[in-house]
């Protein structure tokens, strides 16, 4: 009967020593303030770019803002020259037929 306590003192001896590892392993105080220090940068680094994103979106939406200001300018200047491209063409019309009227021949340059 010996020998059967003597297996179990040795199994428990083993389990015993593999938890004395774990606990020498284990985290001193020390090792969790210093965890705690980096884990406060890290969320004072995080703070910091959330808030250069926000910085960064104000920026592309004050571009596309200013891209779609230029856009509509552009447009309208191609209206514009649209229009005034239309009005040459009828006073060139026009120059034409008092030409002809007055029996002058129109030359180009």
């Amino acid at each position: 009967m010996k020998e059967d306590f003597s297996e179990l003192v040795e199994y428990l001896d083993g389990k015993f020593n593999k938890v004395d590892e774990r606990f020498e392993k284990a985290a001193t105080k020390e090792d969790v303030q210093n965890l705690s220090m980096r884990l406060i940068n890290v969320e004072e680094g995080l703070k910091e770019v959330k808030e250069e994103v926000a910085d960064l979106k104000q920026t592309v939406y004050a571009l596309v803002d200013s891209i779609d200001k230029l856009a509509k300018a552009v447009d309208d200047l191609r209206i514009e020259y649209s229009a005034i491209a239309l009005k040459v063409d009828r006073h060139e019309k026009w120059f034409h037929q008092i030409a002809e009227k007055l029996g002058l021949k129109l030359e180009y340059d």
